[in-house]
């Protein structure tokens, strides 16, 4: 089974909200693992030809991801996100923003909410990831950025790491 054709991305300016939906090959604990393991993370995250390399990783209440989105020219632009409200195998809330190498916030660039759920259904394993925003020209700015286009192209990198790794586990 094909997962292209399973993905909605929901912009809801009013409410300040993007709401993805994606299912994907494999277990929900592969999926879980996906998004909680720096290992598996950095093979996946970046939109191709971007990578994602990790400074430091603390997947627990109050830890941090902080990593770096790494160009083919050798740019990297930097972002931490902290972790709360982790139910594990099911669910976790993580506020991200744009810092330095050293995790030091950027003021310039907007941060976002994020609450990801993870459930198995049918075969497959159902992700919905929940953005919100503080201000309306934070979504507009993430927007603009190309925030839609990049984490569907990232999402299309999990379904092919999924893919790789069904039937292993």
């Amino acid at each position: 089974m094909t997962t292209n054709n399973q993905m909605q991305f929901v912009k809801d300016l009013p409410n300040k909200k993007i709401t993805v939906t994606r299912y994907f090959n494999g277990t929900a604990d592969q999926v879980w693992k996906a998004w909680t393991e720096k290992e598996m993370l950095d093979q996946w995250w970046a939109p191709k030809p971007w990578k994602t390399e990790t400074k430091t990783m603390d997947f627990k209440n109050g830890g941090s991801w902080l990593y770096a989105m790494a160009g083919p020219d050798g740019s990297k632009h930097w972002c931490i996100s902290e972790f709360e409200g982790i139910h594990p195998g099911e669910s976790f809330k993580a506020h991200s923003t744009f810092c330095d190498e050293k995790g030091n916030k950027s003021d310039d660039l907007p941060g976002m909410n994020w609450k990801n759920e993870f459930r198995a259904e049918n075969g497959l394993t159902k992700m919905t990831v929940e953005i919100t925003f503080d201000k309306d020209t934070e979504i507009d700015k993430i927007l603009e950025m190309g925030f839609e286009q990049g984490f569907t192209a990232a999402l299309g990198n999990l379904d092919e790491l999924m893919g790789k790794r069904v039937g292993r586990n």
